[in-house]
């Protein structure tokens, strides 16, 4: 498994989660699908174990609802083919129809064009029957340049720049640079450098070399950012214990929505090796699980 996989999968899953309605947007603006008036998009749950005999967990489940639901979107993040997952697609919908009592659609977000030509056909159900799921590959996302536009719409210009963050490296650079206006306005300290990681990571390298050498742009965060993140090391505690900084690490993957179980926290909490802990602040806001955290324990630092 490597960072940049994991960062981009996260990274379009957690815009999700921070704007749920962004999903009716997709559907409407970029994949001319009618979606039926709503008062609040929100997050469901995930698993979908009820009617099938096996436990099915989608990436992401938004809901728009009235009253009640109305209309769903799973939104399945893809970064390279999956024979599997077109098996799975067609379950993740009808279960979940079946859960809430609406209508449901798939919809596969992907960056990589050959995944989004993969994922595209109707999936064969049986004789006269087929699903298809709604693909938003880089040749779909919108090319997002304008400053104000990114500002307006900064999940949206996330997007943009990880669809196209690796084509033509003058195109890329002018994405990048309305996306990092556009990060400055994120209310969250956490939000904010977690997609600073994925802009970063998303440009190829002339891009990215480009887009460090603009005025006033910084790699990761301005002085008062790295201030709040510095204080969420030692919240609850005096800086440098260890105890404080799990603690610490332990609030920035909640707030990040990584699911934990019983013992993985207790295995932070028990952790005493500092050097250790920093390595796992370094990378909090990229990895996609926990597990994933803790593969870092395996590797030596660098000298």
């Amino acid at each position: 498994m490597t960072t940049m996989p994991s960062l981009l999968h996260e990274g379009l899953l957690e815009i999700v989660r921070d704007q749920p309605a962004l999903a009716a947007t997709l559907l409407k603006d970029l994949l001319d699908i009618h979606v039926p008036a709503f008062t609040q998009a929100r997050m469901a749950e995930a698993e979908l174990p009820e009617l099938v005999p096996v436990e099915y967990r989608a990436d992401a489940v938004v809901l728009l609802v009235t009253s009640k639901p109305v209309f769903g979107v799973i939104v399945e993040a893809q970064l390279q083919p999956d024979p599997r997952k077109r098996f799975t697609w067609p379950v993740y919908a009808t279960a979940a129809r079946a859960r809430h009592e609406c209508p449901f659609v798939v919809i596969v977000a992907t960056p990589d064009p050959d995944t989004a030509r993969w994922a595209a056909p109707p999936i064969e159900l049986g004789p006269g029957s087929s699903y298809r799921v709604y693909v938003l590959g880089p040749e779909g996302a919108p090319i997002i340049t304008d400053v104000e536009r990114a500002c307006r719409e900064p999940y949206l210009a996330m997007l943009s720049v990880m669809a196209h963050g690796q084509g033509d490296p003058e195109t890329a650079l002018a994405i990048a640079g309305a996306a990092a206006e556009a990060i400055r306005t994120l209310p969250r300290s956490d939000q904010r450098l977690l997609y600073w990681y994925i802009l970063r990571r998303s440009l190829g390298e002339a891009a990215r070399k480009a887009f460090e050498m603009l005025p006033n742009i910084h790699p990761f965060l301005n002085e008062s950012e790295r201030k709040a993140f510095a204080e969420a090391k030692a919240e609850g505690k005096a800086e440098g214990k260890a105890e404080g900084k799990a603690e610490g690490l332990l609030k920035i993957l909640a707030r990040r929505g990584l699911e934990m179980t019983d013992e993985e926290r207790a295995r932070i909490l028990s952790t005493r090796d500092l050097s250790l802990l920093d390595r796992w602040y370094e990378v909090a806001f990229s990895v996609a699980s926990v597990r994933e955290l803790f593969e870092l324990e395996a590797v030596q630092p660098p000298h």
